[in-house]
């Protein structure tokens, strides 16, 4: 079997290595390693928590332990589609640099330009950015980019997702033809293989894992069911996700509940910590710090619960994730992959389960398609959307006593009969004229002119008169 002290790594990054408990490597990784030292480009294609991460981040560090980096040049590139992603990956070259002299900059949205850039001006070996918040520091003449040794992009294929294709292509044509170029990918989508075509030389293909599959670790469920009424869907649905929760116990220590839309990710929240839970949002528009502190809590154990959005679908690198609840079946069927992977990670063994209401089914038949099996079905643990309607049994409680609209109309209607034929008889004693029906106006079998009161002018009458006559 392979162990780390087999793959020619530093000496320093080897003690860094084994004092994280560390001793053999994962498939990735003992594949990628030697090819990356040894200089060639390297396209990893691997399902998430499979150890991509530490199969660049070392021997990075072993090939940058030689060398000094220059001011607002920095020696080496890692592009990453989050912000926790970025977060992740600064925090694995801490772990594996702690022993060697090499300085870092993170470069992330919702901090300080004025911080990263005086980073920057010192000069970093290593530069781990998002592609947005690092062509803004190109655009302000702030950083160079010729002077990159080694560039890894991290989840290309979140990259295709999010729209950073473009932004890509341009930090490519930045950097020096004869870069080093680590690219790691979880599927490939056809315009990911048009960017490996163009930008890799010769690369090694490292495929551990068939495309886009989950892990066997992870048990799937599914809960298939059809809400009582089209408005109490989303009502229901958080009835079934509180219910899963409660029906895994103490079993699911810690979990993350996975929406489509940013608002439902605050609204399930929110129902949550109404009901008891500890729970907290995670979203893209939540200020860094927010998010930072959600994350911390979350990994201590004081937040059991954390709702997010397919931002937070990579890059949690929170090895003891117990459960994966999808409150919504994600729209495209590799974010299924994604977001269950972030439990079963590092050998361990996870649940993951999805709700699924008649308008997600045919997202659900891609995911099936896409995994090449059938997720089992559940039982629903609500066994009736009763609960649902009986909410509404007050109120329709509450009107039970009092008479049927169509009972109480009748007098009322009856009344207004009576009243009003005594009124048109007043009214045709003093005016000596009926009230006019609608259809008089029209041309119909009514043919009284309408009175207009004893104030009407003798001019106005006798043409009326004459009228009449004729």
């Amino acid at each position: 079997m392979t162990k780390f002290a087999d793959l020619n790594l530093n000496p320093k990054v080897l003690k860094a290595i084994e004092e994280a408990g560390y001793e053999t490597p994962t498939p990735i990784q003992a594949d990628a390693i030697p090819h990356a030292l040894g200089g060639k480009d390297v396209l990893g294609i691997a399902q998430t928590g499979t150890g991509k991460t530490a199969s660049f981040t070392l021997p990075m560090i072993t090939k940058l332990a030689r060398g000094r980096a220059r001011a607002r040049m920095p020696r080496s590139l890692v592009l990453c589609p989050t912000r926790e992603l970025a977060a992740q990956v600064a925090e694995n070259f801490d772990t594996y640099s702690k022993h060697v002299k090499l300085t870092k900059a993170l470069l992330i949205g919702g901090v300080s330009f004025k911080e990263q850039d005086v980073l920057i001006d010192k000069g970093v070996d290593v530069l781990i950015a998002t592609p947005g918040r690092l062509l803004d520091h190109f655009e302000r003449g702030k950083l160079l980019l010729t002077g990159i040794e080694i560039m890894v992009v991290d989840e290309a294929d979140r990259m295709l997702d999010m729209g950073f294709i473009p932004d890509i292509e341009r930090i490519f044509s930045l950097t020096p033809f004869t870069r080093q170029t680590l690219f790691f990918s979880a599927t490939m989508a056809p315009e990911i293989e048009r960017i490996t075509n163009t930008f890799l030389s010769a690369p090694a293909r490292i495929e551990v894992a068939r495309q886009a599959t989950a892990s066997e670790t992870i048990e799937q469920g599914a809960v298939v069911f059809k809400p009582s009424r089209r408005d109490r869907e989303s009502t229901e649905k958080r009835a079934v996700l509180r219910a899963l929760i409660e029906a895994e116990g103490e079993a699911c220590s810690n979990a993350i509940i996975f929406c489509n839309r940013k608002v439902d990710v605050d609204v399930v929240a929110k129902s949550l910590k109404k009901h008891g839970y500890d729970a907290a949002p995670i979203h893209g528009d939540l200020d860094q710090s927010q998010r930072t502190r959600t994350l911390d809590g979350f990994r201590a154990g004081t937040i059991r619960l954390l709702i997010a959005s397919d931002v937070a679908a990579r890059g949690l690198d929170i090895p003891a994730v117990s459960h994966v609840f999808n409150f919504d079946v994600p729209s495209h069927a590799e974010d299924y992959v994604h977001r269950i992977g972030r439990t079963g990670r590092a050998g361990r063994s996870g649940k993951a389960f999805t709700i699924c209401t008649p308008r997600d089914e045919k997202y659900f038949e891609s995911v099936e398609k896409l995994l090449q099996k059938e997720i089992p079905r559940l039982d629903n643990p609500v066994a009736k959307p009763a609960p649902a309607a009986k909410d509404e049994t007050p109120a329709q409680d509450s009107e039970t006593p009092q008479p049927k609209a169509s009972d109480s109309a009748e007098p009322q209607r009856e009344k207004s009969r009576s009243s009003g034929k005594s009124s048109r008889g007043r009214k045709s004693l003093d005016r000596g004229a009926d009230k006019p029906s609608r259809r008089s106006d029209r041309g119909g079998q009514d043919s009284n002119v309408v009175g207009m009161g004893d104030h009407m002018p003798e001019f106005i009458a006798l043409s009326f008169e004459e009228r009449r006559a004729s």
